[in-house]
């Protein structure tokens, strides 16, 4: 498969991620499919950082494993990914900043010099020109063509016009003709390929889908790598009518949250770990009164603030168990921009049909990555159904609303604050039927103790329902085959880009992905899984928390692992690698 990545790197501030979006916009905007790692540090100036744009005709599912360019701002970035570059890759670097041993440079790499301080010169005394040049050269050396460069430099700029504009492009065509002057190319360079795709991370697509779906208020404290969903549906809140309110803290985020579905608004909070640590409390009272309530959970590096720039999926345990006692809920692990987008439209359409919280799991991986996603793959006339509202002026004995009404679903018919005749208490105490309390004076006595039974029957009950309408886990590669890789959420990319490689070894591997992670669809599961040769579970966390689940669910025990918790996401060759081993019995 024809491909190239490009990789640029340098210290916390010096504009790298602006780098790699430019050319990972340039590439999408070719019609190629694209791929778009972010590494970063959790300080503003300072530490290493580093962007890869992987580009190619054909789709791949993550980051690949190396480079072909590498554009290094300073000697830290040459000495750390000169040994990722492939076989005829090139290093881009400027001498005045810095020297590269010639025999640190693999063999089959090459090295360009861009004066990229001197080139920025041209145009302004100051250095802040330097990666226009160095994007340039990056671009000429990947095959993008120069003005749909400057288109994508141009549109970083948004409604700023003037000399700025006007230097970053003329430096970006000084960076790109001293390339040209000097070498032909890249081999794997790449071509315009159709018309071009859309560009967005998994945020963006969370936030998109939400709004499709229709949010309309998002409470949100800040929290990496939760807080473009904030930031995306701010910037675009006129268009799609969502309110957005940055909140004090995150218990305040999901109280607010509950009180707009209380309300009848389509309601939504997105937070990280540590956030959501917070929110449990005001989950199990979302839980008791049965609203509709839609959280992101993002996960990153623990315990505590652990590494907070770095990904992991380690909050599943935290997910299922969230919120004191026992109530249903789903949680929903998308693996791509694409799949986040879906995952975001059915949690609003789970949450209010099933009157119950819905766990959206992304992590930082899937989270800042972005992908290309094809129109076909949005669709963004989603249908909104009506609020499920009691009619009329009430129901039950002596007229009373039962707003808990026992039914063989569990779901119960609900009102809106305001709607005549069917006031009720939405407290976190058990209830009756009613609303009313029975926790204070009743709790003990028989008929109340077996009123709370049958309530807590109730809502149990709606895990039946969720696990029919939530879409069952999914098989992917031949039907039948000697390996069976088990896995779940941002983890899908690289094992798809894994199995690519293993076909073309001629070794037959499928793997069995669950898009709802909770609840269990046993049925399925046990079809997919029970007959399988032999399984690979894999996992980014230490102690394998989804085999555990499906161990406790169904009684299956994946005893084969590939799992992975230093913050870093699986590359492909990893995964081929422990594939390999167990099918030759290494």
């Amino acid at each position: 498969m024809k491909e190239i990545s490009v990789r640029a790197g340098g210290q916390a501030g010096d504009g790298i991620a602006s780098v790699g979006d430019t050319i990972a916009k340039s590439f999408s905007r070719m019609g190629l499919h694209v791929f778009g790692l972010n590494s970063y540090q959790s300080v503003i100036r300072g530490g290493h950082v580093w962007f890869q744009a992987r580009a190619g005709a054909e789709r791949f599912y993550s980051q690949g494993d190396g480079c072909d360019v590498l554009y290094a701002l300073d000697l830290q970035t040459a000495e750390v990914h000169l040994p990722t570059l492939r076989d005829g890759g090139v290093v881009i670097y400027d001498p005045e900043k810095f020297q590269i041993d010639p025999s640190k440079i693999p063999v089959g790499v090459s090295a360009l010099e861009v004066p990229t301080l001197a080139l920025a010169r041209k145009h302004t005394p100051q250095s802040i020109l330097q990666n226009a040049a160095g994007v340039g050269a990056c671009a000429y050396l990947a095959g993008i063509p120069l003005p749909l460069l400057h288109e994508a430099i141009s549109d970083s700029f948004g409604k700023k016009k003037g000399e700025v504009v006007d230097w970053n492009l003329a430096c970006a065509a000084d960076g790109y003709a001293h390339a040209q002057s000097k070498r032909p190319p890249h081999p794997h360079a790449v071509a315009l390929a159709g018309p071009p795709k859309m560009l967005m991370t998994g945020n963006q697509a969370i936030a998109l889908g939400a709004a499709a779906a229709g949010l309309k208020f998002l409470a949100q404290y800040p929290m990496t790598p939760a807080s473009t969903i904030m930031h995306w549906l701010a910037a675009h809140s006129m268009e799609t009518g969502v309110v957005v309110k940055q909140a004090e803290d995150e218990l305040a985020a999901i109280h607010m949250a509950i009180g707009a579905s209380y309300g009848g608004v389509r309601a939504m909070t997105a937070t990280s770990g540590g956030g959501f640590s917070l929110m449990v409390e005001a989950l199990g009272m979302a839980g008791m009164c049965e609203i509709p309530l839609v959280v992101v959970e993002s996960q990153r590096s623990g315990p505590s603030t652990g590494l907070p720039t770095k990904t992991e999926q380690g909050d599943l345990a935290l997910m299922l168990g969230a919120g004191q006692g026992e109530f249903p809920r789903a949680i929903l692990a998308p693996s791509s921009p694409a799949e986040a987008y879906r995952a975001a439209v059915q949690a609003f359409a789970l949450a209010e049909n099933w009157q119950t919280p819905v766990l959206l799991a992304s992590d930082l991986y899937l989270s800042e990555s972005s992908a290309t996603v094809e129109l076909a793959e949005i669709d963004f006339k989603v249908p909104i159904p009506s609020l499920r509202l009691e009619p009329g002026n009430g129901n039950g004995h002596s007229g009373e609303y039962l707003r808990y009404r026992y039914t063989e679903s569990g779901v119960s018919p609900r009102s809106l604050p305001g709607q005549r005749g069917l006031q009720w208490t939405a407290a976190s105490d058990e209830h009756d039927e009613k609303g009313h309390l029975i926790s204070d004076v009743k709790s003990g006595i028989p008929h109340w103790v077996a009123e709370r039974k049958r309530m807590m029957d109730k809502r149990m009950h709606k895990l039946e329902g969720l696990a029919r309408e939530a879409e069952p886990p999914v098989q992917e590669g031949p039907a039948q085959a000697d390996l069976t890789i088990v896995t779940w959420g941002s983890t899908i990319g690289p094992v798809r880009d894994a199995m690519k490689i293993l076909a073309a070894k001629g070794r037959k591997v499928n793997l069995v992905h669950f898009p709802t992670v909770y609840p269990v669809h046993h049925e399925r599961t046990m079809a997919l899984l029970g007959a399988a040769r032999r399984t690979l579970l894999i996992e980014a966390n230490f102690s394998g928390q989804f085999g555990r689940l499906l161990r406790t669910e169904t009684g299956l025990h994946l005893t084969d692992r590939l799992l992975k918790y230093d913050g870093e996401p699986f590359y492909p060759m990893e995964i081929v690698g422990r594939a390999l081993e167990l099918l030759d019995g290494r």
